[in-house]
Parts: structure tokens; sequence; C-alpha cells
């Protein structure tokens, strides 16, 4: 018999092979329709986190029928820069949307997912909150349908649909009105609460109160699920839960911690879809470390698109799935009228966090957290001389490095940063933050309210991947500036001559945070003062405040206030609130920036601080001619 020639032997072994894998995969031929549920503001309070306190039995059905993310993280700690990062696949201090309500332009370069699903052929409804933190991502041009009538049961036959569903039910403004403690379901003395807060009654209440909206998301959520099987679309669709962020109690939201950052996380995937389970069996945990920036590349990988290189995460799911990474990152930037600036670095053992604004307390006053009757009790507390060491931590100023053994101090109150036997793991994860923020050229770096007269309409993104700005000695300033050390002051002054105005804002910051031990720069600091950058005027000022030099640095900041920048004035006014100035020359000078305000509304951030700088002044505004609109 003669032997089959390879010609004819070849492509039979093909045709096995491939109708072997195709066996194997058993991968189907329609898309699948996907369904986000999203809650707000909460972290993983749920039973099936094992938290015995709370009533969740939607969310642990969920769970069981399919995986739950143990180490699932947003980006930022607050909404709008967490959704801008979700929205893009890009980190908003990447795209330059990480300052809190900041409605500056995205580059036309990154692109939104739901543009890529309908190219797919999806049907995209958003129902129904945007808060994408830019001014450039029309809502009504990205989705099909985007409202609070947005509903997957409008798309035309047979056509598969993505469908976001969010609820603010669990959202911050849910403990803002108290429940008399009768009505409450959740016991506020038995509810376990965080070991940095002191045990006052608001406190507890509120911790109660917070457990209770999230047993009624969670009726919500039972709800959702309830229509999808009801339209008999649960076999073909995958459920996605999550949070937008960390929880809403003080030092939870907006802060870059646990509390803050790290998400409930459920996915459940229909059997035919098995290809794309991430463990071997449903009700099964997965310790991936997951965050937001990972959302669009894992669409794009399930759905069977090509992932752009631009996009800064990792798929978890599908045919491009990448191995598990070691780190997570996260960002702080300015929240409503408070500036900050912190990065954060978390792997499965220890979360890293840089403060690049040392200088201010954890507790700034923030005109919306503060409507929560808890802070309040807090800082009352405080104040009281009532809170042990671990409670006074928020009220006063910040190391410039934090390290926490997280999965053994889940509250992260046992800074290791200055433990010699955590060394090695400081420097590693020190390392890993100045990589990322240096690979992603992380816009922080330049100050708010310098960013417009350098960019102009040049969206950031684009502005730091261009030839005007020479990144690495700015962040190299910045490192060497925030850790405070004295050796370094020649180094300050010199940046305060440099030609790059980010380079002397970093200059100015090292001084202020080295205190008296600045004197010898007086000089230079003074010479800030006519400084072209008012970032690089109102840091200088600040930092010969406390040098003594009173009259110069009020001029300086009266100057600023004068000055048509938002930002600038909002910054020179954080300045002036935590000088506790109050003469009169200050006084006039906010009172006329007040009046000369083009609107009056609380939305603009440096009338909030005016706002409250008459408060704590116990001044009334009307007495000076001057009325917010509220």
């Amino acid at each position: 018999m003669r032997p089959l020639k390879i010609t004819v032997l070849f492509p039979l072994l093909l045709l096995f092979v491939l109708t072997f894998n195709s066996c194997k995969q058993e991968i189907p031929r329609e898309l699948p329709n996907i369904l986000w549920l999203v809650s707000e503001d909460n972290s993983p309070l749920l039973g099936c986190y094992g938290d015995e306190f709370a009533t969740t039995p939607n969310l642990d059905k969920l769970a069981s029928e399919g995986f739950l993310y143990t180490h699932a993280y947003a980006n930022a700690p607050v909404c709008a820069p967490a959704r801008n990062t979700i929205i893009t696949g890009v980190y908003a201090c990447s795209n330059g949307n990480q300052h809190m309500r900041s409605y500056y332009p995205k580059s036309e370069s990154v692109k939104t997912y739901p543009e890529y699903l309908r190219k797919a052929g999806y049907y995209c409804t958003n129902n129904a909150k945007t808060d994408y933190n830019t001014n450039t991502i029309d809502p009504n041009e990205i989705w099909d349908e985007s409202s609070n009538k947005a509903h997957y049961k409008n798309r035309p036959d047979e056509k598969p649909f993505f469908a976001v569903f969010n609820t603010n039910i669990s959202h911050e403004h849910c403990i803002f009105k108290s429940i008399p403690n009768e009505d409450l379901r959740h016991n506020p003395e038995e509810v376990k609460i965080a070991p940095y807060h002191p045990a006052t009654p608001e406190m507890k209440h509120d911790w109660a109160q917070f457990y209770d909206k999230v047993e009624d998301m969670d009726t919500w959520i039972g709800d959702k699920l309830k229509e999808l099987d009801d339209w008999g679309l649960a076999e073909n669709t995958i459920v996605f839960y999550y949070g937008d962020h960390g929880g809403i109690l003080a030092r939870s939201k907006r802060y870059v911690y646990e509390t803050g950052t790290r998400v409930p996380f459920i996915i459940r995937i229909p059997e035919k879809y098995k290809y794309l389970f991430p463990a071997e069996k449903i009700n099964s945990k997965v310790d991936r470390l997951i965050s937001f920036v990972d959302l669009v590349p894992t669409l794009l990988s399930i759905v069977g698109i090509e992932i752009p290189d631009y996009l800064q995460g990792s798929a978890f799911l599908g045919k491009q799935k990448t191995a598990d990474p070691e780190y997570v990152y996260m960002f702080r930037g300015r929240m409503d009228e408070r500036y900050d600036m912190c990065r954060a670095v978390r792997d499965k053992e220890y979360r890293y966090i840089r403060n690049y604004m040392p200088y201010r307390i954890y507790g700034q006053h923030i005109n919306y957290l503060w409507r929560a009757p808890s802070i309040g009790s807090w800082e009352q507390a405080y104040l009281n001389g009532e809170c042990n060491k671990t409670q006074s931590v928020f009220w006063e100023s910040k190391p410039v490095e934090e390290l926490y053994d997280t999965e053994n101090d889940p509250w992260e109150i046992n800074n290791l940063a200055e433990n010699p036997d955590y060394k090695k793991v400081l420097e590693r994860m020190r390392a890993a933050n100045k990589n990322w923020v240096t690979k992603i050229k992380d816009t922080g770096f330049i100050p708010e309210a310098d960013r417009v007269e350098r960019a102009g309409d040049i969206p950031m993104y684009d502005y730091m991947r261009s030839d005007k700005i020479n990144l690495d000695v700015i962040m190299d300033a910045a490192e060497i500036a925030t850790l405070g050390k004295a050796e370094n002051i020649d180094k300050l002054k010199l940046y305060l001559k440099s030609n790059e105005s980010a380079v002397r804002y970093w200059g100015a910051t090292g001084l202020l945070i080295l205190g008296e031990k600045a004197t010898p720069a007086i000089g230079e600091l003074k010479a800030a003062l006519n400084d072209e950058s008012a970032s690089v005027v109102a840091v200088a000022a600040e930092a010969l405040y406390y040098l003594g030099e009173k009259e110069d640095a009020k001029n300086a900041l009266l100057a600023v206030l004068k000055n048509q920048s938002e930002f600038a004035r909002c910054h020179a006014l954080n300045v002036i609130d935590y000088s506790n100035e109050k003469s009169p020359e200050i006084i006039e000078g906010v009172v006329d920036m007040v009046k000369t305000a083009d609107s009056k509304s609380l939305k603009k951030y440096d009338l909030r601080i005016a706002d409250w700088l008459f408060e704590k002044w116990d001044l009334n505004p009307k007495e000076y001619g001057v009325e917010f609109a509220r």
C-alpha cells in the first residue's frame, strides 16, 4: 500500500487539530450580553466577603453563582476620577483628570469603551450616571442610550447588549440625614467600627445607618437580577457587579487606603461561556489583583477586539488575558476644594503610600464630607482630647511614606515605613511607584493652576507626551523635595531658579516641608513671590509665613486672590485657611474676590473655601455685602 502524500496528510491533520481545539474550548459563535450593576461608595461590607453584620442575600447568592474577586480596587477613591479611568482604560492622573470635578479635555487618541463595543455590534445603554470628569465625552454620542430610561430591552431584536445600571442608594449622602435609632435595622450598639474612629454616638449611628443602606442596595441588585431572569436573558448574559470606590465613613472615600479603594467585585458567567471562567468552578474566590483600569481591556478581550497599546490596564478574562500583575496603583488629587497629592501601590500583602503634600493633615475640612454627623463628632472628640493615638493620626500632618501589612493589618493603622525589618519591602514598593508614575506620565506633578497656561487647549495626556516638557526632571525634583531632608536645602534653592516652573514649585514645596530648617533660604523664597507661576507664589508664601515673614506672605497671597484662575485662588485660600491668618487685609481680599466672581455658586471651589472662611472666622457674609448661591 502506498503511503499518503504529505500534501494530503497535512490538511487532514490540521483539520483534526482545529476540530479538537474547537471542541475543547466550546466557544459559542454569538457574542455574550454583558450587564454591569454598579453601586456607589461602598467597600466590601457584604456577607459574601465575610462581614457577618451585613445583610446582603442577593449579592451573597450572586457570588455563589459566580466568582468573587478578593483583591479588586478602584484606582481613585472618589467617583469622578474613578469613572474617568473606567470609561477610558487610562488612569485619570495620566489623562489629566485626577482632580475632583476637573473638566479638562480628553485626548482624541484615547477612546471610550462604548465606542469599541458599538463597532463590534453591541447595543450600549447607560442608566444613568456619567460623571466622567471631562468636558469632551458626550454621553449622547458614545452610548445608544444614556438616561434614566436607558434599558437593554430597547435594543433591536437579536442584537447583543452591553448595559450599565447604577444606584446611588449607598452613596455618601445617605448618612447626611440621620434616621432615628429605633428605625434602624442594624443596631448602632452592635456595629463594629474602625479602630481609628472614636465610639461617639454619631459615629456608631452612621456606621449602622450605612449598613441599612447597603442592605437596601442589595435589594436593588436583586430586582435587577430578577428582571434579567424575567426577560429570559440570564443564560446569555455575563453579569458584573462592583462598587465604584470605597465606603463613606471618614478616612475611606477620598483616601488611598484599603477602605477607600478596595471594592466588592463579582462576576457571574453562564455555562455556555465557560471558557471565560477565571477559576475551574463557580462559587470560587479569585485572588488576582485587578483594578478599574483593567476593565476596558477585559471587555475588549471578551468580545474579541484587539487591545490597543495605549490602554494602561491588563485583561483579566478572555483570549487576551495576561499573567497576574504584581501590583495595582491608586492616586489622590484635589478633593473638591482641598489640595492633596498621594500615590499608592498595593501588592497581595502590602500597601505603600507616597504623600507628596505631607504638610497637610489627613482631615482637611471638605464642605461635602462634613455634612455627615460622624466626622464632626470625631473632630470634636479630637479637640476635646478624647481620642487615643490611633484616632488622633487623622488630624495630624502626614508622613512622607506609609507602608502597611494590609493582610494582617486590614485597617492599616500600623505604619511600617520606619521599621528596619521592612526596608526591602519599602524600597521595592517605592521603586514600583516611581516606575508607574514615570511610565504613565503622571500629570499630577504639574500644579493644577499652571496647566492651562502651559497646555492651553491641548489635552494634558497629549501635552505630557510632547517635547514641551521634561517630566523626569520634574519627578526627580518632587521625589527629593518631599523627603524633607535639610541636607537637600542647596538643591531646593537651585530648584527655585530653574527655567521649569514645576521644578520651582517642588523646590518651594521642599522648603515648606522643612519648616524652620528652611531659614537659610528666606532670600530665595522672597524672590519666588514674584514668580510667574501662581502655584509657586502660593507655596513660597506659605513657607515664608511660617518663617515669620508674614507681611510679605500676606501681600503675595492677596495678589494671587486676584488671579484669573479659580484654582490659583483656591490654592491661595487653602494657604490662608491653614495659616489661621485673619487680618483686616486678608478679610478684605477675600471679600473683594467673592464680589468680583462671575458666579456666587458654591460649585466653584474658591467660593466654597471663602464660604468656609466666613464660618470659621464667625463673620456674617451679608454684613460684608456678600451672599453665596447655595
